[in-house]
């Protein structure tokens, strides 16, 4: 496939999102987008609220890959039609939809109804809380379309999430309407880990504040901010197992207020849930905060190592700790967790205790009782984060643990060392845009063509095999498109390292925009749902 043809299916979709996926206000185009699309019937999608409420998607934080697409289709292209629309779009939010704390509607519980353009969401969730987890927003595009609204967003961001200065207790559920606080003028007594706090820490929701702080000292200077995320991070480092080194996706533990019998209500009011459903069996050593199942070891090992590393090349020096972290972290991952020979992760406990097999033995926030805990597969996720921590850090095992995932995933061998002795198997099936990306990685450091010729490879399986009816779908029988697509971003890097064009294409660092609330369905029942698995739904 040649090059253009990829490029121009970057732009049939870049296109098709302008021209389909915009809202109306009468007969004038709304500068605000869906969140996607049903491709046949070319409807944007809904979300049907309890009651038979109807709201069509529209949520900022779920289009910030799609900005980062457009912005580096301008960029690489010169045609501005799609950066300025990207610049619309956050311009609105901020002039008519930012609240007077400076959070936006947006998030995990928030969106607006394009049809209507008024707030919407998880009314559950204590009247709509603002969340965010592992969304990270594109802050430089913010930046540049109203640098004080965005400066104002991040500081209420950490305002309304942050619930004890001086602990760092922090809730991934934030209230509106918070008056300022003195935010980076708190005191700061730290704590030890596993604390009991009524907010839970999860790494998912701290990564979005970290990286938050980060971009705030990078985009306005303050130092404020470059403290306090030094001292978040540092709370997860240190309730990592002191033995192992592995963890940790939380560093306190919910206070238990409640007490019940029953093992499927697994509100946090009750007590830590891992206690609750493991430690009759295993003690101390379960707790939320030092589990590594599947969605926490991903979080962990990929979302904020991916995080970090971009803080660490856009910060330099003023974090290089963050880059420390990271490799321990994925070291002691390596050491405990992969089975190279399955090129798979065990499901742990911090302390090292495998879990592969483990059969629950009650109800709980991780599956019904007698449900089976299984290994999981070292995917091009993990290849990508075990790439970048070896091209920031240096640390040669961590090239091999790359090595083995990359043959795992079907790309062959990346060889002893980059360029050396490699046997890359351009066959390959793969169309995962975070294998393009480790491939791109290696060689936008190394300057080996043959990476640049496997991330050729897996740029046409993406395009044959994930491109249709304009847009980008798992498989060709999806009924919606999801406008905020890996896949498109990815081929624009792809192209930008063919051009020695790289600095026009933003970033990937994989933000996952979703949207979390009750769901009515057609027989009238009602269940939790996020908007992930609308975008499975198949024909």
């Amino acid at each position: 496939m040649r090059d253009q043809q990829r490029l121009n299916t970057v732009i049939t979709f870049a296109d098709n999102v302008l021209k389909e996926g915009r809202g109306r206000t009468g007969r004038e185009l709304s500068p605000l987008f869906a969140d996607g699309i049903d491709v046949r019937k070319k409807e944007p999608v809904t979300w049907r609220f309890p009651g038979g409420r109807e709201a069509v998607m529209s949520n900022l934080a779920s289009q910030q890959n799609l900005f980062r697409t457009f912005v580096g289709l301008s960029r690489l292209t010169g045609d501005e039609q799609y950066e300025n629309a990207a610049k619309a779009a956050i311009k609105f939010h901020f002039d008519h939809l930012q609240s007077q704390c400076g959070l936006l509607q947006w998030g995990g519980h928030r969106l607006i109804d394009l049809r209507t353009l008024q707030v919407a969401g998880a009314e559950e969730k204590n009247g709509m809380v603002h969340e965010l987890k592992n969304h990270f927003p594109y802050y430089e595009l913010m930046y540049e379309v109203d640098p004080a609204a965005t400066v104002k967003y991040i500081r209420a961001l950490w305002n309304a999430h942050v619930i004890n200065w001086s602990s760092l207790e922090i809730s991934r559920h934030g209230s509106f309407g918070l008056k300022s606080s003195r935010l980076w003028a708190h005191e700061f007594r730290d704590a030890e880990p596993f604390s009991e706090v009524s907010g839970l820490s999860f790494l998912n929701a701290g990564n979005d504040l970290i990286y938050a702080a980060g971009m705030l000292y990078k985009l306005a200077g303050e130092k404020g901010a470059l403290l306090w995320l030094k001292r978040l991070a540092r709370q997860y480092n240190k309730a990592r197992n002191a033995d192992t080194g592995l963890g940790a996706y939380q560093f306190n533990q919910a206070r238990k207020v409640y007490h019940t019998n029953d093992d499927s209500n697994t509100h946090s009011r009750f007590g830590d849930r891992a206690g609750r459903q493991f430690g009759p069996e295993f003690g101390d050593a379960a707790l939320e905060g030092k589990m590594l199942l599947e969605a926490q070891a991903s979080t962990v090992y990929y979302e904020n190592t991916l995080m970090q590393l971009q803080l660490v090349s856009m910060l330099g020096e003023v974090v290089k700790e963050l880059a420390d972290w990271s490799r321990q972290g994925l070291g002691a991952f390596l050491k405990y967790g992969y089975l190279p020979e399955r090129n798979a992760f065990k499901p742990m406990l911090t302390d090292g205790t495998d879990l592969s097999g483990y059969a629950l033995k009650r109800d709980g926030y991780y599956g019904d009782k007698g449900a089976i805990i299984g290994q999981f597969p070292a995917t091009s996720k993990f290849l990508l984060s075990y790439v970048r921590t070896f091209i920031q850090t240096g640390d040669v095992s961590l090239w091999e643990a790359a090595r083995s995932m990359a043959k795992g995933n079907g790309l062959g061998d990346m060889g002893r060392e980059p360029g050396v002795d490699d046997d890359l198997d351009f066959s390959t099936p793969c169309d995962d845009a975070r294998a393009l990306y480790a491939m791109l990685d290696v060689y936008s450091k190394f300057g080996h063509s043959q990476y640049l010729e496997m991330a050729r490879r897996v740029g046409d399986n993406i395009v044959s095999r994930k491109f249709h009816f304009g847009y980008f779908l798992p498989a060709s029988n999806c009924k919606y498109a999801n406008f905020d697509a890996a896949e498109p971003l990815a081929l624009l890097a792809l192209q930008a390292a063919i051009e020695a064009k790289q600095h026009c294409v933003p970033a990937f660092i994989d933000g996952k925009g979703f949207f979390h609330a009750n769901v009515e369905g057609e027989d009238g029942s009602i269940k939790t749902w996020k908007s992930f698995q609308l975008y499975k739904e198949t024909i």
